[in-house]
């Protein structure tokens, strides 16, 4: 009877232990949730579906949106890729950082000013979210395009890549241009644009690492970037489609929005698959916005490169089962920067110390609902932008407003500054209130210069 008792006490003990240990490890997982980030390239919100397009499909894409919160005021901290990259990696403004054109950039000739002498790569000693996500115990990966190396390719490339900035998982790749190796996959008929071959590679690295540790990912695609190629009978359907004729309708560039879309439903119905749904914060978003010259980017005025709206307002859309509700909309200013302090809280990291981070932390927003504690956004591209024929400018949103200060007028003397527009009312940007809007336009001119001050901003030079 007396070992009857011990051995049901043994039994007890062993079993709470075991219970303990499992909820231990379950409670450990959901503290440290996995992140993956599906990056696209050069995509703007007018490409998609869920930001109104009936022209492209995008299903699986609206069915994200659908599923948790899609933001309508989601910026790129710039309207190229590399200073967007940086600042998605560092949490810092690409203004701060020096880093703020594509690498390694274009120097035009004769023009009236001269780009500052800018950081051409991303340097070794910043410090990224992949490194103190790989400290605390995540597994890490970076597939795709990096683009803040001194080079694309190697060998130049290899000394600034992503594994020695904290990405364990590394597979880079570039779009088929020339001057650029190309792979024996990167024509029309087969994955030009690396699509597929991300995805599995993604694929694998989700199955190798989410049921054994936390795990970070960001999958980032080289499409829908130049140049337009796609298999010949997605086009066809595309051209065949009611609207393919209206500008912002690019029958290629819906055949490539289709097989992204695809890449996307395939994350997605993994984390479903390995049962992660709960666990899993899904991310989509855009380096910069749509280039202008393959589509117009409707409601929005120019495209990449442009510190109009069409070149920095992204899509933004996340998602995490029974954490995120459904449906939401939400209409804060929201920025690059803000991934780094948003991971770092989700996955109880503090923040390193003595780094001015310029994001702010959406935890509570995504869960909660809580109100973002921002009306203001600053952009700065002291750069000509050889592409898109933009000239070097810096941009101020504030609450409804946007201010464009454009560096040749202002550096030689000119009239013309400026110009204001109130985005409540003429989202194309359309009717400059630069004079019947003097005091609005003081104080943003006086917040910009201050800004620009604050984090150390470079301005180009006269020639």
């Amino acid at each position: 009877m007396v070992f009857g008792r011990c051995f049901l006490i043994l039994a007890l003990v062993l079993w709470g232990n075991l219970w303990s240990q499992s909820d231990t490890a379950i409670q450990a997982t959901v503290e440290k949730p996995h992140i993956v980030m599906i990056l696209a390239d050069d995509l703007g919100q007018p490409q998609l579906g869920c930001y109104g397009s009936t022209f492209y499909q995008t299903p699986n894409i609206d069915a994200m949106a659908k599923s948790g919160i899609r933001f309508v005021n989601a910026y790129a901290s710039a309207a190229v890729c590399s200073p967007t990259r940086a600042a998605l990696v560092s949490g810092q403004h690409p203004a701060r950082l020096h880093l703020t054109d594509f690498i390694p950039g274009n120097t035009p000739k004769a023009k009236p000013l001269q780009a500052p002498d800018w950081q051409k790569h991303l340097p070794l000693e910043t410090i990224t979210i992949g490194e103190i996500l790989k400290k605390a115990g995540y597994a890490t990966a970076w597939l795709g395009k990096w683009h803040l190396s001194k080079s694309k390719i190697p060998p130049e490339s290899l000394e600034a890549n992503p594994d020695k900035q904290g990405f364990d998982d590394t597979f880079i790749t570039y779009k088929p241009a020339r001057g650029l190796p190309v792979k024996p996959w990167q024509h029309a008929e087969k994955d030009a644009h690396n699509v597929d071959t991300l995805t599995q590679r993604a694929l694998v690295f989700m199955e190798k690492n989410m049921k054994k540790r936390p795990t970070f990912m960001v999958l980032s695609h080289n499409s829908i970037h130049d140049p337009l190629m796609e298999k010949q009978s997605l086009v066809d359907a595309y051209t065949q489609k009611k609207g393919a004729d209206r500008a912002e309708n690019n029958p290629v560039l819906g055949a490539m929005m289709q097989t992204l879309d695809h890449s996307v439903g395939q994350i997605w119905d993994k984390v479903k698959a390995m049962g992660e749904e709960e666990n899993t914060l899904l991310i989509f978003y855009s380096d910069n916005g749509g280039l202008h010259k393959a589509a117009s980017q409707k409601p929005y005025r120019k495209g990449k490169g442009w510190l109009y709206e069409g070149g920095i307002r992204v899509p933004l859309i996340m998602i995490w089962k029974g954490v995120i509700a459904p449906g939401r909309v939400s209409n804060a200013l929201v920025t690059t920067t803000d991934f780094f302090p948003t991971f770092s809280q989700l996955a109880h990291v503090p923040l390193p110390k003595g780094l001015p981070f310029d994001g702010l932390d959406l935890g509570s927003h995504l869960k909660k609902n809580t109100s973002i504690k921002r009306d203001r956004l600053f952009w700065n591209y002291p750069h000509y932008h050889k592409g898109s024929g933009m000239p070097p400018a810096a941009a101020m949103r504030y609450r409804q407003y946007k201010l464009i200060q454009w560096y040749e007028p202002k550096l030689m003397g000119r009239l013309n500054s400026y110009e204001l527009y109130d985005l409540s009312k003429d989202g194309g940007e359309t009717d400059n209130l630069a004079l019947k809007e003097p005091q609005v336009l003081k104080r943003m001119r006086a917040e910009l210069e201050a800004w620009k001050t604050r984090v150390g901003a470079q301005e180009p030079v006269l020639n």
